[in-house]
């Protein structure tokens, strides 16, 4: 198991912030009088993809200009984020990004990696099949094949913990989203770095437990399906080197339901006038669910993207 030092994650922060800003993180008053706790929520869903992983991406273009310079483009599979981040970075570095998303996969998400500079082919029924298929164009087309999770990009992630813990430094709990696994473990990477003893709550959906499953017998447990409309949650096996982190330095994982969700996402809206889709709303639901716990507390929660399609939005706002 690897671990990132403060050095580490402060020159990705130099590398990140050539591209954009670091993100604010507030406490808003309406959440803690809701919880019983004060509640920090970390805003990536202000970034320039609108959401967390714009971080990974540049970071990792970095690494692989450097260590492949040969490399002619990148290929990569994800629900939407994932592939934002990459489109950006690769066309930023002139390199070509070929996106493979599931069949039937987020319209707007899909419109925006085209925007991004990235070529979106739809394949397969969910995010695993799609992976399937990434690897495959990689070795038909001679092209760097971006994993879902890697130490370049828990790297750059790393900086949006570095920037919540250095505003709030004792934080008794942050409650982070797990889909591939690369925010929980750059969450833990910065609280390691900095020498911190804040614990560490991941959130899954009802529907896609693999994580959760695999965190509680220590061995990897598949799912047979994920169908939660929180796509970044929707992965029905973890990511191995992932779960060697989060198994190890979590707290625990706990899951929400699709109902939890949208109800976290119109308390954000109604306390803080903030759009979080699924998974970026899955954290506050986590917190929602355990706000018994907690109370009396200083609690951070990352709301790690809002890049929701407009109609599942007005259906969950109603």
């Amino acid at each position: 198991m690897y671990t990132l030092t403060l050095d580490e994650i402060e020159q990705a922060a130099r590398q990140v912030y050539q591209v954009m800003p670091a993100t604010a993180q507030y406490a808003w008053p309406l959440l803690a009088q809701r919880l019983g706790c004060t509640v920090w929520v970390k805003h990536e869903n202000h970034t320039p993809t609108g959401a967390f992983k714009v971080r990974g991406g540049i970071t990792f273009m970095h690494w692989l200009k450097r260590e492949h310079p040969q490399a002619k483009g990148i290929v990569t599979a994800t629900r939407g984020n994932h592939g934002q981040s990459l489109a950006l970075s690769a066309s930023a570095s002139g390199l070509k990004a070929l996106i493979v998303v599931p069949e039937g996969n987020s319209i707007e998400k899909n419109n925006a990696m085209r925007g991004f500079g990235g070529e979106v082919i739809e394949y397969g029924r969910d995010f695993d099949e799609a992976r399937e298929e990434a690897a495959r164009l990689a070795q038909a087309h001679g092209l760097f094949l971006v994993p879902p999770f890697h130490t370049e990009l828990v790297k750059g992630v790393a900086t949006y913990a570095l920037e919540l813990f250095t505003a709030v430094p004792d934080l008794d709990t942050v409650y982070v989203p797990i889909g591939c696994g690369s925010g929980i473990c750059a969450v833990i990477a910065a609280r390691d770095a900095l020498g911190l003893q804040t614990r560490i709550v991941g959130v899954v959906s009802t529907e896609a437990t693999a994580a959760k499953m695999s965190f509680e017998t220590g061995e990897i447990c598949e799912t047979a399906s994920a169908h939660t409309f929180a796509d970044g949650l929707a992965v029905r096996r973890p990511i191995p080197e992932a779960l060697a982190i989060y198994g190890a330095a979590a707290a625990r994982i706990v899951a929400v339901s699709d109902q939890e969700i949208a109800e976290a996402m119109r308390v954000y809206y109604t306390d803080t006038h903030n759009l979080a889709e699924g998974a970026g709303a899955a954290a506050l639901a986590g917190l929602i669910q355990e706000c018994g716990l907690m109370e009396g507390k200083k609690v951070g929660v990352v709301l790690s993207g809002g890049n929701v399609d407009r109609a599942v939005y007005a259906d969950v706002i109603g």
